[in-house]
This record gives C-alpha cells, sequence and structure tokens, in this order.
C-alpha cells in the first residue's frame, strides 16, 4: 500500500535521526524529500506544496517542552501528513433503520464489489443487510451481486428486467425496510455527465440515503481532486470508499484528493476477497507509512478472523503442550482470512522499517498454500497425529495435493519445531528460566 511513497518519507526521516544537529538546511532537504514522494504518489501538486509551506512554519517554531529539535521535526511531519490525509475524520455511526448507504462513481471504479464488501463488513458486525441493485446500466450488474451475497446471508434485491433505478428502489422499498443497513449501488458513466447527474439526483431523492459514499480507485492519479470536487459539488457525497490499494496504483492522488474535500476517506478496499476491506484511519495509515505500525488494524484482524471460543480452546490446547498439525491448519486458515503477510508485517510496530524482501514474503505466502493443499489431502490421523507420516505417505499425498515432497516434508519440518517451541513454553512463567531455554533452543 503506497510502498514507495512509504519508503521514501521513511528514508527522509531516518536522515533526521541520523543528523548532528536540525538547521534550515536539513529542513529544506526534508521538505523537497516528502515533495518528491508525493509527486511520485500522484498527490495534486498544490496540495503537497501547501503541505510543505505548513511544515516549514511549524519546524521554524520553538521546540515544544519535552522533545528534542529531532523529536519535534518528526512529529510535525507525522501530524501534518494525518491533517493531511482527513485528520480525526469522521465516525460512521449506524443510528436509523434501515441505514441507506448510496453508492456513486464512474465505470471501473469497483461500485458492486465495493457493495459487496461493505455488506459484508456490516453482516459480520451483526447487521442485517441487503444490496439493492440500480445499476441498469451494465448487464451483468445483477449477475455480480448475486454471486457477490452467495453463501454469505447478505440478500440482493435486484431487477433484471426494468431500466428504471428508481422504479425497481420503489418495488422494493418495503423489504428494504426489514433491513438494519441497506447499500445501493448505481450505475456510472465514463464521466461525470448530465445524464450522470441527473440519474443520480433521481436516486437521492426517492432514497434519502443516511450516506453518499464515492467510490474511487486508487489508480484514478492527480484527476482525483477534480472527480472528487465534482462530484461532491453535484451528489453532495458524504464520503469515499477508496478501492485497487492492494495493487500497483500509487494510491496517494485518490488519498489526498478526497481529504481535500469535505468528504472524508471511509474504506479501503486492499484486494480481491469480500472480507478485503479496511476501515480508514488517518492516523493508523500514517503510522504504517512511517514504519511505526497499526497494532488496533492487527488486532481488529485477528478479531474478526479468530473466535474468542476457537482462541480459548488453543489456549488451553498450548499449555497442555498439545500441538498437531491440525492446530497449525487452523493457525494457516486464520492468517489466511486477515490477509497477506506483506499487509501483517507493515502493521506491527519497527517491522515497517526494516527493509525485508518483498521476494521472502511472496516465497512464505506461497508456500502457506502450497501447505494448505498438502494438508486437505491428509487422513484424520495424519492430521492429529502427524509422526505417523512417513516416505510412502508422503508419495501418496504429494500424489493427491500435487503438492512436492519437499515442501510435504517442509512441513512436517516446521510443524516439529513449532511442537517443540509449545513444548519449550509450556508452564514456563519465569522470564530467566524461559530466556534461558529459548537461547538454548536457538543455538540448537
Amino acid at each position: 500500500m503506497l510502498e514507495k511513497l512509504g519508503q521514501g518519507i521513511r528514508g527522509t526521516l531516518q536522515k533526521v535521526a541520523k543528523a548532528l544537529f536540525v538547521d534550515e538546511k536539513l529542513i529544506d532537504a526534508l521538505i523537497k524529500d516528502i515533495q518528491r514522494a508525493l509527486l511520485a504518489s500522484d498527490v495534486n501538486v498544490q496540495l503537497v506544496f501547501d503541505l510543505s509551506k505548513r511544515i516549514k512554519e511549524r519546524a521554524k517554531a520553538e521546540t515544544a517542552k519535552g522533545l528534542t529539535k529531532k523529536e519535534q521535526l518528526i512529529n510535525i511531519v507525522y501530524e501534518e501528513l494525518t491533517a493531511f490525509l482527513g485528520g480525526d475524520g469522521k465516525e460512521l455511526k449506524v443510528e436509523s433503520k434501515p441505514f441507506k448507504i448510496l453508492l456513486v462513481g464512474l465505470y471501473g471504479s469497483g461500485k458492486t464489489t465495493a457493495s459487496g464488501k461493505l455488506a459484508k463488513y456490516f453482516t459480520k458486525r451483526g447487521k442485517k443487510t441487503a444490496i439493492l441493485g440500480l445499476d441498469t446500466m451494465r448487464p451483468a450488474a445483477m449477475d455480480q451481486i448475486q454471486q457477490t451475497v452467495k453463501g454469505t446471508g447478505i440478500r440482493a434485491l435486484i431487477d433484471q428486467d426494468s431500466k428504471d433505478p428508481v422504479a425497481i428502489y420503489k418495488n422494493y422499498e418495503d423489504a428494504v425496510n426489514k433491513h438494519d443497513v441497506a447499500i445501493i449501488d448505481t450505475a456510472g458513466r465514463d464521466a461525470l455527465s448530465d445524464d450522470l447527474i441527473d440519474e443520480i439526483s433521481k436516486i437521492k431523492e426517492a432514497v434519502d440515503p443516511d450516506e453518499i459514499f464515492l467510490v474511487m480507485s486508487a489508480d484514478i492519479g492527480q484527476t482525483a481532486k477534480k472527480q472528487a470536487d465534482a462530484f461532491h459539488d453535484h451528489c453532495g457525497i458524504t464520503g469515499v470508499i477508496i478501492t485497487k490499494m492492494d495493487g500497483t496504483a500509487r494510491g496517494g492522488g485518490a488519498l489526498s484528493a478526497c481529504a481535500a474535500t469535505d468528504a472524508p476517506v471511509h474504506f479501503l478496499g486492499v484486494g480481491e476477497k469480500i472480507d478485503d476491506l479496511e476501515v480508514f484511519d488517518a492516523k493508523r495509515f500514517v503510522g504504517r507509512l512511517l514504519g511505526m505500525g497499526d497494532l488496533a488494524s492487527l488486532v481488529e484482524k485477528a478479531q474478526g478472523a479468530v473466535t474468542e471460543e476457537d482462541a480459548k480452546d488453543m489456549e488451553k490446547r498450548l499449555l497442555k503442550g498439545e500441538f498437531n498439525l491440525l492446530d497449525l491448519y487452523n493457525q494457516m486458515e486464520a492468517m489466511n482470512k486477515m490477509g497477506t503477510l506483506g499487509n501483517l508485517v507493515e502493521m506491527i510496530p519497527g517491522m515497517g522499517q526494516l527493509k525485508l524482501p518483498k521476494d521472502a514474503i511472496n516465497v512464505q505466502e506461497g508456500k502457506l498454500v502450497q501447505w494448505k493443499r498438502a494438508m486437505d489431502s491428509m487422513t484424520k490421523k495424519e492430521l492429529e497425529e502427524p509422526d505417523v507420516i512417513d516416505s510412502n505417505r508422503v508419495k501418496r499425498i504429494a500424489t493427491g495435493s500435487g503438492v512436492k515432497q519437499d515442501d510435504i516434508r517442509g512441513l512436517i519440518k516446521q510443524y516439529k519445531q513449532s511442537k517443540k517451541m509449545v513444548k519449550l513454553l509450556k508452564g514456563d512463567v519465569n522470564p530467566e528460566k524461559l530466556l534461558k531455554k529459548l537461547k538454548h533452543q536457538y543455538k540448537g
């Protein structure tokens, strides 16, 4: 996520940390580096200059009590970037029933995909949710909604025949009213044309939504500000969802453009799965950008991936020193729900500053996929008692799963190492003894 921007700004702050003293020359160099990083990430030129001016003015002020000049400079960058990307933002509160969210945007922005992710977000929080399809321009839109909600408990309200979005809404209005939250998908155009404005205005009047979210793709570049301003002026948008943040797009344009309007970014689409939607928080985001981590998001992901009951059950088993491939399998399942290893590493404080080889992270993710496939071809006995897996069983599992025998042996090796560690930690509450054991284990 904005990898180059993060690397650029982190590199700049490391220069500040290593400098002998802070003077005007260092401040100017810092600002130029930040400007280069932001412009390379498609942030609007005028917004970059405005930000630079604020950082420079604050950097010349007297040092705050309790801070060194270096600490103050780094803190100013953190605070200004946070304010630049929306500051404290606006909390999304579901206070009415039904709580109606109208999604608007251009073709290709990912509105229909975002409607599914948003619906899943509310469903996971105990809200009875429906998606109402009002995109009558794109033939596949209704089918996509049906496919998206399959097996999720989310209701799809669609009409394959009508071409009048307002008529469709009125037909389904009673059904909408029976839900806690209704996500309303609308049609897009290649540009914000008069007919699109007219259509959205009519839908808005009929629906009377609680929120109007502009769905914007991260790859939109510097035209993002113009698009955000135009939608805001004509449609009165109250928030933004930025999609495709997991791709190669630089994304800075979309983020900063929205902050320049009165419509805060509420969510980021960070993957292809229906659960790949993150609540946007400028403070957390800048923390990750600067390599400070984001433990709050990591905890939220973990809570969404593992139930409290499962966590307690695992804790009891580990305290007894019990650990088998089923436990490893469950951990891997939870990890898969939490997202890619690359994203998880970003959230751990300090890890974002380490220059971890991207290839190494990708290889590890590939291993998890292979190991999971191998486990799917194992018998219950092999999963519960991995020690029974001999060379013949390895050969059979490899044939059944399509996974190389060496990779299966690697899985068994990982299991044995994990089991050894569980036994090592079992019942150890004395930190000194535990440290000695870990040191001995590491040497061994």
